[in-house]
């Protein structure tokens, strides 16, 4: 009698647990959750210049050879940092033997060294550039987003992207006859910043040659960026 009581006790106790089953599937149906993406861009001007600048040199007494760089490249620096708002970063430098026809015997060394100047005023810049042509050659002149242009951009772009989703977030739920959402997940993702803009090396050529020691042509341009943001929302159902 007592065992019966307990097994009816215990057929009620997962009946009723069964039972609550649907009720809470019924519940979680009130909820949907979709994905969403949302996209904004701007056009961001590249107001960095980067301009670098070589020496290079042969000779058959490596030390005379080191020297004669040191002096020219002291020389440059010397001259550059004169230069108000300029940030001269020593580029690389390196010295190899040169052999003869053989290949076997070291007749000679060659070395270069290289001088990287940046700065937001271009006018500075370009004016420094023509200078320095007199003495140095050019390598190579960038142009990139800067530091701070780049953040500003960022931040504003951060703003819009959440704006943008918080949209479509509405805009999913009042087609679905919701009543309200909320943000399951969201992810910001920055893209489009690109790295210098490297003038062509012809293009660079015929400018060094032409204008020297007269300013060369500055055209910087401006790069798209955009901000993207990814998640998901749940909809709560009317």
């Amino acid at each position: 009698m007592h065992t019966f009581r307990r097994s009816a006790a215990l057929l009620a106790l997962t009946v009723g647990s069964v039972a609550s089953l649907p009720a809470l599937a019924a519940d979680e149906l009130h909820y949907n959750q979709i994905s969403l993406r949302a996209e904004v861009s701007q056009e961001v001007a590249r107001d960095q210049m980067i301009v670098t600048l070589y020496t290079e040199e042969q000779n058959t007494d490596p030390a005379k050879l080191a020297a004669a760089i040191s002096t020219t490249m002291n020389k440059a620096t010397a001259q550059a940092k004169q230069v108000k708002d300029i940030t001269l970063r020593t580029g690389s430098r390196n010295s190899y033997p040169i052999y003869d026809t053989k290949g076997q015997k070291i007749t000679g060394w060659r070395e270069r060294a290289e001088l990287r100047l940046e700065s937001t005023d271009f006018a500075a810049l370009s004016k420094l550039t023509g200078e320095l042509l007199t003495d140095l050659k050019m390598g190579g002149m960038d142009f990139a987003i800067a530091d701070p242009t780049r953040k500003a951009s960022e931040d504003q772009l951060l703003k819009e992207a959440v704006t943008a989703f918080k949209t479509r977030a509405q805009l999913a739920t009042d087609t679905l006859g919701g009543k309200g959402y909320k943000i399951v997940n969201l992810n910001l993702n920055s893209n489009g910043y690109p790295q210098p803009y490297l003038r062509a090396p012809m293009m660079m050529k015929a400018a060094a040659m032409d204008s020297a020691p007269v300013t060369p042509e500055v055209e910087a341009g401006t790069s798209q960026v955009s901000m993207t943001a990814d998640g998901s929302i749940e909809v709560l159902m009317q």
